[in-house]
């Protein structure tokens, strides 16, 4: 199915987008359980359960009686139905390499190809219109019963983004430097439906609620810096939000720069938090700011029920045994480091979150760089954020264990899912939430 590119008009509308949204990836086959009648080409595929097969370079796809109704590269089913049509992945993969990774089943509207882009390997690629795609997201990223504001303000900011991705294939940036850790790194699709692009888990969890703020925004995005916004999302900032370039590529925008998550001329701490000293005090304080919640009624309305596995977010404390961190160090990077002697932050960002790390072995020393890196190196699956500060009590050259105490949940990039939610249940609307957040961004309707 062709997707259209986005090249915003300079005063017009365009039309709404397809998208493809990859589901899947490294299959050797997969069940999919149709709900309604389905078109593969020439075959009718009445509603029921069917098994993908990558056999070679062909995708195979069997009845519940093993009988093969279509082979081929690239396999295509369509809904008859768009309205009445479903298909369900029963053991689908959510929270891919992150502490929370699990199998799920999951159901999907739209259209679904299954590909073999190289030997034995299978790919799902869900195609599915904008919106249709935005009402499964705001209802995986958060739980469909947040009120209507921050509905509403999860809907601008979710579109905005996958359009910005889509405006990025259309005009690359120059040079990325850290690639995959962006929908860019998707090469047969346009965005993957977990939680390195935006989760979009399915239909199960969609109320009248998430219907009605999508349709109340219907194509409403920001923009900013002379395109639609690139507006990032994280679950906790912490008390402060972060700048675009601390976590991806080495640019930045006027609409995501730090900022203290609280009213005006409220702020306890003020960013830049770079140096190590005002880190250090900001992560030991519990500031009082819109992302500093303990009311467990506010978090549910934001936190589906797995989210609620990590119960502090806010301000966090890892403790790693000198054993426990020698392996994950050496897991991660290939090679061996040796005792652990020191973790050693070489640059903050304004939010004190650690993008430049330096570990010092008793074999080998290393810089590890960006964000999301420094969270992955240090933990067996990755860290809540990498605004911490590291102790190492006792004495002696090599630390027996390491205290990691650290501030909020994700990247800190944009808007604060508890700060927005916690703005919405006193009172904000949807415009002044995103204000909060994307400072001198407009909103448009683009569609």
């Amino acid at each position: 199915m062709p997707r259209p590119p986005i090249d915003v008009p300079e005063n017009g509308m365009i039309d709404e987008p397809g998208l493809r949204v990859g589901l899947s990836e490294g299959l050797a086959g997969a069940r999919i359980i149709l709900a309604g009648r389905y078109l593969c080409g020439s075959a009718a595929l009445n509603p029921g359960a069917y098994q993908l097969r990558a056999e070679g370079g062909s995708v195979v796809l069997l009845d519940a009686r093993a009988a093969v109704c279509a082979r081929a590269q690239r396999l295509l089913l369509e809904p008859a139905d768009a309205a009445g049509c479903a298909f369900t992945l029963p053991e689908n993969s959510i929270g891919r390499n992150f502490h929370w990774q699990r199998t799920a089943s999951q159901t999907f509207r739209g259209a679904l190809t299954a590909c073999c882009f190289e030997p034995g390997v299978l790919t799902l690629i869900n195609h599915i219109g904008c919106e249709a795609y935005l009402e499964a997201v705001i209802c995986s990223e958060m739980s469909p019963r947040s009120s209507a504001e921050f509905l509403k303000a999860h809907c601008v900011i979710s579109r905005s983004w996958v359009l910005a991705q889509l405006q990025h294939r259309s005009h690359p940036r120059a040079a990325p430097d850290a690639a995959w850790t962006d929908a860019a790194s998707h090469v047969h699709f346009d965005v993957c439906n977990d939680d390195h692009c935006q989760r979009y888990h399915g239909i199960g969890a969609v109320n009248a609620a998430a219907r009605s703020a999508l349709a109340a925004t219907r194509g409403e995005v920001l923009v900013g810096d002379g395109g639609v916004c690139d507006a990032r999302f994280s679950k906790c900032c912490g008390g402060i939000t972060e700048r675009f370039s601390t976590c991806w590529q080495d640019v930045d925008y006027s609409y995501l720069q730090p900022r203290p998550d609280c009213a005006p001329g409220t702020a306890e701490f003020i960013p830049p938090l770079s140096a190590e000293a005002g880190a250090r005090r900001f992560i030991a304080a519990r500031p009082a700011v819109f992302c500093n919640v303990g009311d467990r009624h506010i978090l549910e309305t934001v936190l589906p029920g797995f989210d609620f596995e990590t119960s502090d977010f806010f301000r966090w404390q890892v403790t790693i045994a000198q054993d426990e961190l020698r392996g994950i160090i050496a897991r991660k990077s290939g090679c061996d480091f040796g005792d652990i002697l020191r973790l050693e932050p070489l640059a903050r960002g304004a939010s004190g979150r650690i993008r430049a790390l330096r570990i010092v072995g008793s074999k080998r020393t290393e810089t590890v760089s960006k964000e999301l890196a420094v969270r992955r190196m240090l933990s067996a699956s990755h860290l809540y954020s990498s605004a911490f500060v590291v102790d190492t009590p006792g004495a002696g050259p090599v630390p027996n264990s390491f205290i990691l105490r650290g501030a909020g949940w994700g990247h800190g990039v944009g808007l604060c899912q508890i700060g927005a939610a916690a703005m919405a249940h006193a009172g904000h609307d949807y415009r002044s939430i995103l204000a909060h957040y994307f400072q001198g961004a407009r909103l448009e309707r683009l569609y």
